[in-house]
C-alpha cells in the first residue's frame, strides 16, 4: 500500500475533519462545520514552523497529523518536532500506514534539523499507546492541561 504525504491544503479541510471525527475521542469534540476550522487552518499555513501533513492513497486523504516545530533553549537549545492530531481512517489501521506516517514525519523534522520528537496522547488511547512505543516513543513525561475557556 503506497500512501504518499503532502501538506495539507483547505480544500483538504473537511476530510480532516472526517478523520479527527473517526474515534469515540474525536466524535464528540469536534464538528462537521469545515467553514469554523479555515481562519485556524490558515493561521498553520502562515507559520513556517506549523504543518498540517496529509497521507493520500488512491486519490483520498486517509491519515493525517499536525507538525510543530518548536525552538527551546533547555536540553542545549534543542529543536524539537511536536506531533499532535494523529490519525489513520479507521477501516485502514493496522496497515503500515501510521508507521510510513511517522517515517514522513521524521525525515521532515531531521530536515528541519530537530534533535526530538515528541507527542502527547490521551491517556484512554491504550492501543496508540503501544502503538508509539513500538516506534521507539517512551513516555517520558506526565503532561497536563488547562481548560481556558
Amino acid at each position: 500500500m503506497s500512501v504518499t504525504f503532502r501538506n495539507a491544503t483547505e480544500a483538504d479541510v473537511p476530510a480532516i475533519l472526517s478523520l479527527l471525527m473517526d474515534d469515540k475521542l474525536g466524535a464528540t469534540r469536534e464538528s462537521t462545520q469545515a467553514d469554523a476550522y479555515l481562519p485556524t487552518f490558515r493561521e498553520i499555513e502562515a507559520d513556517p514552523n506549523n504543518t498540517v501533513i496529509v497521507g493520500e492513497l488512491a486519490g483520498d486523504v486517509i491519515a493525517t497529523y499536525h507538525l510543530t516545530f518548536i525552538a527551546g533553549l533547555s536540553l542545549s537549545a534543542t529543536r524539537r518536532a511536536q506531533i499532535e492530531g494523529v490519525r489513520v481512517a479507521s477501516h485502514l489501521r493496522g496497515q503500515s500506514i501510521g508507521e510510513a506516517m511517522f517515517a514522513d514525519a521524521e525525515k521532515r523534522s531531521r530536515a528541519a534539523c530537530c534533535k526530538l520528537m515528541q507527542l502527547t496522547m490521551n491517556k484512554g488511547r491504550t492501543d496508540s499507546a503501544r502503538f508509539y512505543e513500538r516506534l521507539g516513543f517512551t513516555p517520558s513525561h506526565i503532561g497536563y492541561k488547562r481548560d481556558l475557556t
